[in-house]
């Protein structure tokens, strides 16, 4: 896997006739080692470890509906009262953040109206700060801590 700009973590990886597995710490099953899993299994673990995020309240692949499509997010961080707080999308290495991807998870985000958005493609992070009621972005220079979001 391309090196990412993230910590490395001691991740569980079988190999099987068909390919790699990752243990998906959040889903509790192994699943199939993408560039783009090996980019969130290190993006989610970052924010755990680094940033005091309960892993719990971390779901991974939610559904949601757009346009009467069924879609998945990579990732949602809830508040300790179940409300979403973080929506997060992951691409792989070899895929630029572009505007193109803030606006995928935003589109994800009418689904879960969420006061953040965190892009990485495991080399560059950004982090968006929602202002619902008046639909505006602020670019973020650093990612929140789990208390500074949930606030």
């Amino acid at each position: 896997m391309n090196p990412l700009n993230l910590p490395a973590y001691p991740f569980k990886i079988v190999r099987k006739e068909t390919g790699s597995l990752i243990f998906d710490h959040f889903r509790k099953t192994y699943v199939a080692l993408t560039p783009e899993e090996w980019v969130r299994q290190h993006f989610l673990m970052w924010l755990v470890t680094s940033f005091s995020y309960p892993a719990g309240l971390i779901a991974v692949e939610t559904s949601l509906k757009y346009n009467r499509l069924q879609k998945r997010a990579d990732a949602v961080v809830y508040d300790k009262k179940g409300v979403p707080v973080a929506l997060i999308e992951c691409k792989a290495p070899s895929i630029a953040i572009t505007q193109s991807t803030l606006e995928q998870a935003a589109r994800y985000n009418y689904a879960f109206k969420t006061r953040f958005l965190l892009l990485t493609n495991g080399v560059d992070h950004f982090c968006c700060k929602i202002d619902l009621a008046n639909q505006k972005l602020q670019f973020l220079e650093k990612i929140p801590t789990y208390e500074e979001l949930s606030n």
